[in-house]
């Protein structure tokens, strides 16, 4: 288990995970002693990929250490909050809270949930200097270590961990900080995932080339500018009003999906239903009938027919009734064209029938007839600019698709978190408002989402009250480190302790412990009392799960360190089980073996010794098994026709030698039996 990693640890490399795609997918590329044939693998690209020399690339300091960071596999182990869990709302639910550090909490995720996550959504730290950033990834590396492990000097291994010494928040602390969560968070994602990462200026030039880096620069979407403080940041020379929202696919070819246009959207109605009036005519002057001729050609409209919409039918033949010819021209007079061809004219027009047609007549206030098409489209493509809603109504009327962004101000998030009875808990929190917006945008129905800065949960509850407006079935997993608020209160300052002390009696008037992962834990569960008010006919999952890292203790780890597995009747009395209890290593190895949060775990007696079963794995894992135990086992691969468990997995400070040997004995009995099951037998330390 955590002596098996440690261990593992020892000879990681900062390229670990990269040379590992290498050798799955190029094996003919390594030479007997392990090292890579380069030359050979340049034979396998000969025709089929141009290399570009142009020499362009993001470097800082500690960039290979954050690869390091990125390898080392996490020593945390998982433990459940069962009384939580088992309460009725959670325990059949599929959404997860992990109170736990981010780059832990994202390299367990990846044991179960490597390409199933369709949407991230992140809001880091921003660097600003007085927003709580400090680098504190700090592994304890000597210098010797890091100049052998990134073939570095150890002038430069002096400075890195000078770096993560003293809690820098300089430009290459922050990537240094950044660079391993959002190269594992890649491999979260699916083909088709994208993720939505909140910044400002600070750090945007940065997080762009640091993202191209990662994602590369072809998977690039866009830059969306937020308009996130309506007044402005006044005390600098220019009034500052907006923050970015960057935006990065997987996959270019991924599509993001198109907005609702909501209620009240169309202003007209036929015999078909709701539209709003769109002239037929293309307004774009690089179009005319000078490069687009076959665009160009009249229409014929008859006054006399006037529906209820104050609509004219129309026509391609000229006749008695149809008299009146439409041409596009612009307001100059200019020869423009129409954005339908003919063909398509035809498919959608009813001359007969006006309202029951997708084209139209109208006459203007200049006593000249136009033509329009009826706009039924509830969709549209999201902008790359999100106004508060004030800004709405000076925009030019060809806008006609603005997403008018009621709730994209960072100043309606605090007072979210003031109705909570929490405002001073988070600067800056993101309103529920905008990440919802970014889940309709980047996932659908069934779809997973992350948020691994969860901060006040604000994405918890955006997924929860879209997922209730819609009965809608997204999941989602958020991580937030839960940072000790008596020690920050001892290093605040003093306008930041005034605002501590608001949290942290908070805190005691709800009866949860001094960390900040509590008062997103905390707003959670009233934002869903609040939801459930607005509606209470919905079906949506609105529970969680309640999950937290933790390392075990310096004393734990030097027992661990000590422990002889082949010492007869030597049993360990500090060690994970003791200090940790059985659900927190059974769910440990259920996450690390794939099965995920939500796996169904059937608890098998045997003979007096439960073991834990589930697909492919039996897990047994307390101490003093008995050979009537041992026998019931196989007894059970014998006669029940359904258990056909691959791997028998033992925590190995439980079981004494001679009590594995005699297991491993008798499940090899099982290979001559009808089934022919050859076991293997995993011993976990």
């Amino acid at each position: 288990m955590i002596k098996n990693i440690i261990n593992s640890n020892q000879s990681v490399l900062p390229n670990e995970k990269q040379m590992e795609v290498l050798k799955e997918n190029f094996p003919a590329c390594f030479k007997e002693n392990g090292s890579f044939d380069i030359e050979r693998f340049k034979e396998y690209l000969n025709d089929k990929l141009t290399v570009n020399n142009e020499g362009y690339e993001l470097k800082f300091l500690g960039k290979n250490y954050a690869r390091l960071l990125a390898s080392i596999d996490t020593t945390t182990v998982i433990i459940p909050d069962e009384e939580h869990n088992n309460r009725p709302e959670n325990k059949d639910s599929h959404n997860i809270y992990i109170s736990g550090d981010n780059l832990d909490g994202i390299k367990q995720l990846l044991k179960s949930y490597q390409g199933e996550v369709k949407c991230i959504y992140i809001d880091p730290p921003y660097n600003t200097g007085s927003d709580g950033f400090v680098y504190n990834d700090n592994f304890h590396f000597t210098i010797e270590e890091l100049v052998t492990k990134l073939s570095i000097d150890e002038e430069q291994a002096k400075r890195i961990l000078d770096l993560t010494k003293r809690g820098s928040a300089s430009h290459s602390a922050w990537l240094m900080f950044m660079y391993p969560r959002l190269l594992l968070a890649r491999d979260l994602l699916k083909n088709d995932g994208v993720i939505f990462i909140s910044i400002d200026d600070n750090e945007c030039h940065n997080l762009k080339l640091l993202c191209d880096d990662v994602f590369g620069e072809e998977n690039f979407v866009a830059s969306i500018i937020v308009q996130a403080n309506k007044r402005g940041q006044t005390y600098k020379q220019l009034a500052k009003t907006h923050e970015y929202l960057l935006v990065y696919t997987k996959n270019i070819s991924t599509e993001l999906n198109e907005l609702n246009k909501g209620q009240g959207a169309f202003d007209k109605k036929d015999n078909i239903g709701e539209f709003e009036e769109r002239e037929l005519r293309n307004r774009n002057p690089k179009f005319g009938r000078f490069n687009r001729p076959n665009l160009f050609y009249p229409i014929y409209t008859n006054p006399d027919l006037v529906d209820e919409c104050g609509y004219c039918p129309v026509s391609l033949e000229k006749s008695e009734k149809f008299s009146v010819e439409i041409l596009p021209f612009n307001s100059e007079g200019e020869e423009s064209c129409w954005r339908w061809g003919q063909d398509k004219f035809k498919c959608f027009n009813n001359p007969l029938q006006s309202m029951e047609s997708e084209v139209v007549a109208k006459k203007k206030s200049t006593g000249e007839y136009g033509c329009y098409e009826k706009y039924r489209k509830g969709t549209f493509k999201a902008k790359t600019i999100w106004y508060e809603d004030d800004l709405v109504g000076d925009l030019s009327e060809e806008d006609d698709d603005i997403w008018e962004e009621t709730g994209v101000i960072t100043e309606q998030g605090s007072k979210e978190l003031t109705a909570y009875g929490m405002g001073d808990a988070f600067d800056f929190p993101k309103p529920t408002y905008l990440i919802k917006k970014v889940f309709q945008i980047g996932s659908n129905d069934g779809d997973l989402c992350l948020d691994f800065f969860s901060g006040s949960a604000t994405s918890f509850e955006a997924l929860f009250s879209l997922n209730a407006e819609t009965n809608g079935t997204r999941t989602i997993i958020a991580v937030q480190l839960p940072e000790n608020l008596d020690e920050k209160l001892s290093k605040d300052s003093k306008t930041e302790k005034a605002k501590t002390k608001k949290v942290l009696e908070f805190l005691d008037r709800v009866n949860r412990s001094h960390t900040l992962d509590q008062v997103g834990l905390e707003r959670i569960e009233r934002a869903t009392l609040k939801i459930k008010e607005k509606y209470p006919d919905t079906t949506a999952d609105l529970g969680f799960k309640h999950y937290t890292l933790q390392e075990p203790s310096t004393i734990t780890l030097d027992k661990l360190e000590k422990f002889v597995p082949e010492d007869q009747g030597m049993f360990l009395t500090n060690d994970i089980l003791t200090e940790f209890g059985t659900h927190t290593v059974l769910t440990t190895w259920i996450v690390r073996d794939g099965y995920g949060f939500n796996a169904d775990v059937k608890m098998i007696d045997f003979e007096g010794y439960t073991g834990y079963y589930i697909d492919r794995h039996l897990y047994l894992i307390d101490a003093e098994i008995t050979k009537e135990s041992i026998a019931a086992i196989v007894d059970k691969y014998e006669t029940d026709g359904s258990f056909n468990a691959e791997n028998v997995v033992l925590f190995g400070y439980s079981f004494v030698w001679t009590m594995t040997e005699e297991l491993k004995m008798n499940l090899t009995r099982l290979r001559d039996t009808e089934k022919n099951l050859r076991i293997n037998i995993d011993v976990r330390y």
